[in-house]
């Protein structure tokens, strides 16, 4: 069996990899929907959103820094052009959005597909004995969790 300089086995490691830049492809087209959320929310919840959005698409900017540097500690290479990323983004996209439950719905639509993702690389992981991939995706996905059951709170 092949290991890497982190004494993992070489194959599952290019798998994670591969997984891992999926998940930075559609943290970094998330976090683009969030930033264009936050610039044009309208409404009467326009301050408390906007100050949401901001602190969501901080948080999903340091998840991206997070996944990028953990694929490079894998001895993989992040993904980092907009084409490569709209070629395996799922999360929904939605341009000029500036209703709130439209807005809210649609963060909604992106942390499942986000958990989704977050849920197989954690299955690999663990697969794989990584410990440091499997804590970062724990990590992940209780927030995510939170941030989606906040959300659909506010939804009604």
């Amino acid at each position: 069996m092949k290991t890497t300089l982190l004494g993992l086995d070489k194959k599952s490691t290019e798998e994670l990899t591969k997984e891992l830049n999926t998940l930075l492809a559609n943290f970094q087209t998330y976090y683009q929907t969030l930033r264009g959320l936050h610039w044009n929310i309208k409404g009467k919840n326009f301050f408390e959103l906007h100050l949401k959005f901001e602190e969501l698409y901080t948080d999903a900017q340091e998840k991206v820094d997070m996944i990028a540097e953990r694929i490079l500690t894998l001895q993989g290479t992040p993904l980092h052009t907009f084409s490569d990323y709209t070629d395996i983004a799922v999360v929904p996209v939605a341009k000029n959005v500036s209703n709130d439950v439209e807005a809210v719905s649609l963060i909604v639509a992106s942390l499942s597909e986000l958990l989704k993702i977050e849920r197989g690389i954690l299955e690999l992981s663990d697969k794989a004995d990584d410990e440091g991939t499997n804590s970062m995706m724990s990590d992940f996905i209780s927030e995510q969790e939170k941030t989606l059951w906040m959300m659909n709170a506010w939804l009604g």
